[in-house]
């Protein structure tokens, strides 16, 4: 593979070490065309180097832009990605296990933004990961404030997966967009609706009842604030609890997932606890939908939002976004727990 001399090195054991390192390069290495090295590749992690749904992602984006690459095997600790021009059509990726399809999608979103015509991509594996947003989050929350900016996407739930068996499948459509309309967030305005939602796949409907009747004890919900819904044709059984917060300006999905040998009461406290965080500080956005707001708003060359006290995993993607753009992110401590996010474009601030 032929090295050029605008190559981006990134240290993958930067911050938090994690996977978000490496797609937000894969993600920015096709918008600015400029080739990427990742080395020590999820070095925060028990396991580190390439797992399959790291390679999905790395897959995904070089059938999207029909990039060269070197390094891309299970536990590889070090990427080489030499990308070409983003192309329009249909793309299929399919994970393997039960790995987030959610967050393959997230690489692939804003160089699909940069096509010259519309983009199809299915990915199969898991729709509802414990360690990744679910596919509600970015049906509730993350893609209609895209659609603030200008985004036109589509975003379909063809098949259910949970963990361990995976196989479930999304499928997006995306049209270009020319130019992003900037962001700000600074309220979320009045409380519109809140919904308590259980997600079941092949599991009885008494797990519901427990949850929701935790929900109601905890937060004063009402039972015509709370559904539940069965999903059909999973591999495995399945159950989430999402409290869904509709604001005037921004919607946000909190979730919590039920395991073996963990009682419904708990799995309730544990969605609750996450909202009630988030309705005490008075901040529009929440911490994961912080996380995922950092990218477009460095693509708009704009943007601004008030969020909970950052992660970890928020401020290693800042850091990954500054090595492409010429941005800067400017925190603000507002008290209470509340945090100020501004960007910074060649020194001026937005």
């Amino acid at each position: 593979m032929k090295m050029r001399d605008d190559m981006i090195n990134i240290d993958g054991g930067l911050g938090e070490g994690g996977g978000q390192v490496l797609r937000t390069s894969l993600s920015l290495s096709m918008v600015t065309g400029r080739p990427v090295r990742i080395q020590q590749i999820r070095a925060g992690r028990a396991k580190p180097g390439l797992l399959r749904q790291h390679l999905a992602a790395v897959r995904a984006s070089a059938d999207l832009c029909g990039a060269q690459v070197e390094g891309n095997r299970p536990g590889s600790e070090e990427l080489t990605f030499l990308p070409g021009p983003v192309r329009d059509g249909a793309f299929k990726v399919v994970i393997g296990t039960a790995g987030s399809t959610t967050l393959v999608l997230q690489t692939v979103l804003p160089a699909m933004l940069q096509a010259p015509g519309p983009c199809l991509i299915s990915v199969e594996g898991g729709t509802h990961n414990p360690m990744s947003p679910p596919v509600e989050f970015l049906q509730r929350s993350f893609l209609p404030l895209m659609a603030k900016m200008g985004v036109e996407t589509e975003l379909e739930l063809i098949r259910p997966g949970f963990y361990p068996a995976g196989g479930g499948e999304l499928r997006l459509q995306v049209r270009p967009v020319e130019k992003l309309t900037p962001l700000v967030l600074k309220a979320r305005g009045p409380l519109k609706k809140r919904t308590a939602r259980c997600v079941l796949a092949d599991l009885g409907e008494g797990i519901a009842k427990r949850e929701l009747r935790e929900v109601r004890r905890l937060l004063d919900f009402r039972e015509e604030d709370q559904e539940v819904v069965m999903l059909e044709g999973a591999r495995s059984p399945g159950n989430v609890l999402q409290l869904i917060l509709e604001s005037a300006e921004v919607t946000e999905v909190f979730t919590a997932f039920g395991e073996l040998g963990v009682p419904s009461a708990q799995v309730a406290k544990n969605v609750c606890k996450q909202a009630r965080a988030y309705l005490g500080a008075d901040a529009p956005v929440g911490r994961h939908l912080a996380d995922q707001l950092l990218l477009p708003m460095a693509l708009a060359g704009k943007g601004r939002f008030r969020t909970l006290k950052l992660s970890r995993h928020t401020t290693t993607n800042m850091k990954v976004i500054q090595a492409f753009l010429p941005v800067r992110f400017r925190i603000e401590e507002l008290g209470d727990g509340m945090v100020d996010v501004k960007m910074e474009t060649n020194g001026e601030e937005v």
